[in-house]
């Protein structure tokens, strides 16, 4: 068992186009040492800072992060809907936990284009139907809309 792990932050981020969802993926940028070129949910690392210690709020401050350095767009609350464990290519295990937020303003593009190819917003029968987005992003964003709705 490893001492060392990695926590990551994912954002499903949503908004409603003519009453159906659609949510923002990403396509991870071809340096990236974690799964480059595939198509996923915006998020990143959690970094510890003094302002998150106790109340709770250092997985939302990581989802706004992160968001605004890689997108360059703002949310509403955040909630976190689902989790998993992976492990990076380096070996260390990484619990990635995955929050629910609708978009509010900005973006999005690109806004960090060493760590992310492209931006576009997915209908839920596209993230289905396209072959570059992995089982788990799409595991993760119908447990994302399961959360938005309410379970229906």
């Amino acid at each position: 068992m490893t001492d060392r792990y990695v926590v990551n932050v994912d954002a499903a981020v949503y908004r409603l186009r003519d009453g159906d969802p659609e949510y923002l993926l990403i396509e991870r940028g071809a340096g990236e040492d974690h799964a480059p070129g595939t198509l996923g949910l915006p998020g990143g690392t959690m970094e510890l800072s003094p302002n998150d210690r106790g109340d709770g709020g250092a997985i939302e401050s990581t989802v706004r992060r992160e968001l605004r350095e890689e997108v360059a767009v703002e949310v509403g609350d955040a909630s976190v809907v689902t989790s998993g464990v992976f492990e990076l290519a380096a070996g260390d295990p990484c619990l990635n936990v995955v929050c629910l937020a609708a978009h509010e303003a900005g973006g999005p593009y690109p806004a960090a284009p060493d760590e992310i190819a492209a931006v576009d917003w997915y209908t839920l029968d596209r993230i289905a139907s396209e072959e570059d987005v992995p089982e788990f992003t799409r595991g993760y964003v119908e447990a994302a809309e399961r959360a938005r709705t309410g379970g229906q």
